[in-house]
């Protein structure tokens, strides 16, 4: 097939930073602390292996503990994994793994009873049962959920305290990731290639060098960073969430596959701008749960219409990417930035029972959900591509493993389903952990590469970051088409040539510029609306393109792509 390419800026196959002023070691390295990295630290230390739990800010500010909605496994008697299979393949469009989803659905059960065993409690019946709902895209019950709406709170609080409880975890907070240490390369190969995984650069505040970077070598390297949402102006993801992982496997030469498909979550709470709504850039909207939906909220456009009604079989509760676009069509259609979700008619008792947190949101901004209409509009909201891994959480890179939103295990294809998220990354994170205890290799020191005893390298001026945010919205977005995504790109090359000085708020736009590079280039060249991605000049699925778009980074810094059919 051929691929349509776009003009876009070279990019950095490592990161401007000062060399490492200091060194610690251990066995595998981990980088990041929601429900995929945290997992991954308790399960490899059952295999007796010292662990370092790398993460951005505090531990508990990824994007776990804002999940609301809950956890999807098949835990009623009546369900079964084919038919929580059969509800993700739905959602992915032809795109999904049949491999990765048999595994999530069968092995999950198992995982979420290991989750309630480190100390997670969820909702439950009066007779003492699981409590069980439904969201988007699933036709039975079938999640959990915990403080009616704070699941990934919960969730986050648990594994907390089990990280906290075992002194062979070492936790290193307010650390950026820089880049990925290789070791030298095996026989027969080439000069200039590099071996297996062996550690990381980081910048810690306050840690070592006055300058605060370093390197922790290790045998394996975990992935588990999280999404990309603040490539665009709004998301519901926090401000964490810059693509770090991507960016960085990217640069060590691994395989990104599916970063076009991008969910948006219909439901974002809209903010006032004064408030840190659509007018700041990049903000993080708070989510309004679909499980409101499931529990018989209402969308209506201006003149309280259901508008949902007829466009799908599950209106309200159908697949996320169809409700995203129905509700962008009503926007397009009246010239708002929103429609209305309407559940006063569930009574203030239930609404504060069940959805605390959502009220509590919408309180903050003036509106009582017992009462008034609830504002909201599509935020952009879950990564479902990343970091291609297979059934192991395996990348291309050999030590390299990722899991979470970071990692694209195949288990989305081109639309995650709801609550399968929390889900994915209890799987793959045991399964990680159990493939690096099975076949373990000494520590090898790293070859003195670029990444390892700093200098050469590029940063973007972080002064262009809410630019680049406003750009992609504006064109990369819920809607893209041709026109729109080649001006995306003109406007990611210009911007990119303002050179930054090394420092965390360069490294991270760095990466931002990296991951929105590669989301352009696929949605340009997929030439069909799937999923989440919606082409307005391509408007309908083409089976010409079941399959997957593969990109990396060539070594004169431009993106390379390549293409492969689904079996």
């Amino acid at each position: 097939m051929s691929l349509s390419t776009l003009d876009l800026p070279a990019l950095p196959a490592r990161l401007a930073a000062p060399a490492p002023g200091w060194v610690e070691t251990t066995d595998v390295i981990v980088i990041g602390s929601g429900i995929a990295g945290l997992t991954a630290a308790l399960n490899l230390r059952e295999a007796g292996l010292h662990v370092t739990v790398v993460t951005k800010v505090n531990i508990d500010d990824g994007s776990t503990r804002w999940a609301q909605g809950g956890i999807a496994a098949v835990l009623d008697p009546l369900d079964t994994p084919a038919a929580h299979a059969f509800d993700t393949e739905v959602a992915g469009v032809g795109l999904c793994d049949p491999a990765a989803v048999q595994v999530l659905v069968e092995e999950g059960p198992t995982r979420l009873r290991e989750l309630m065993r480190v100390g997670a409690e969820f909702d439950r019946n009066p007779d003492g049962s699981l409590m069980l709902t439904r969201e988007g895209g699933h036709r039975a019950d079938r999640i959990v959920h915990a403080g009616g709406d704070a699941t990934g709170a919960e969730v986050q609080r648990a594994l907390h305290e089990a990280v906290g409880r075992d002194p062979w975890i070492r936790l290193v907070e307010h650390a950026l990731v820089l880049d990925l240490l290789r070791a030298p390369g095996t026989a027969g190969q080439g000069a200039d290639q590099l071996g297996r995984a062996c550690g990381i650069t980081l910048h810690v505040l306050g840690e070592g060098s006055e300058d605060g970077v370093g390197a922790i070598l290790g045998r394996a390297v975990v992935l588990a960073t999280g999404g990309m949402g603040q490539i665009f102006s709004a998301t519901t993801n926090p401000t964490v969430s810059t693509g770090d992982g991507v960016a960085l496997a990217m640069r060590a030469g691994a395989a990104v596959t599916d970063v076009e498909f991008v969910q948006f979550h219909p439901t974002a709470l809209l903010r006032p701008a004064g408030l840190g709504g659509s007018g700041s850039g990049g903000a993080q909207q708070p989510l309004v749960s679909e499980a409101l939906r499931g529990e018989g909220a209402h969308l209506v456009d201006g003149d309280g219409k259901r508008f949902m009604v007829g466009q799908h079989e599950l209106a309200e509760l159908a697949p996320r990417d169809v409700v995203a676009k129905g509700i962008h069509r009503v926007m397009l259609a009246h010239g708002t930035d929103h429609v209305y979700l309407d559940a006063r008619h569930l009574g203030e008792d239930f609404l504060n029972r069940r959805f605390p947190t959502i009220v509590a949101s919408c309180r903050a901004i003036g509106v009582d959900p017992a009462v008034d209409l609830i504002p909201v509009a599509p935020a952009a909201h879950y990564a479902s591509g990343g970091v291609r891994t297979d059934l192991f959480g395996r990348t291309s890179i050999p030590g390299l493993y990722a899991c979470g939103e970071v990692a694209c295990t195949g288990v989305h294809g081109a639309n995650r389903l709801a609550s399968n998220s929390l889900l994915e990354g209890l799987v793959f994170a045991r399964r990680i952990a159990e493939d690096i205890a099975r076949d373990l290799p000494p520590q090898v020191d790293p070859a003195p590469t670029g990444a390892w005893v700093g200098g050469s390298g590029d940063v973007v001026d972080p002064a262009v970051r809410a630019g680049l945010a406003r750009a992609m919205t504006r064109g990369a977005g819920v809607l893209r088409s041709a026109g729109s995504l080649r001006a995306t790109a003109a406007e990611l090359t210009a911007l990119s040539r303002s050179r930054g000085t090394p420092g965390t708020a360069s490294w991270e736009t760095t990466n931002l510029v990296t991951v929105a590079s590669a989301l352009v280039a696929a949605a340009y060249a997929r030439q069909e609306t799937r999923g989440c991605h919606w082409r307005d000049d391509f408007p309908a699925a083409d089976d010409e393109w079941r399959g997957h778009l593969v990109s990396s980074i060539g070594s004169d810094g431009r993106l390379v792509q390549s293409w492969e059919a689904t079996r």
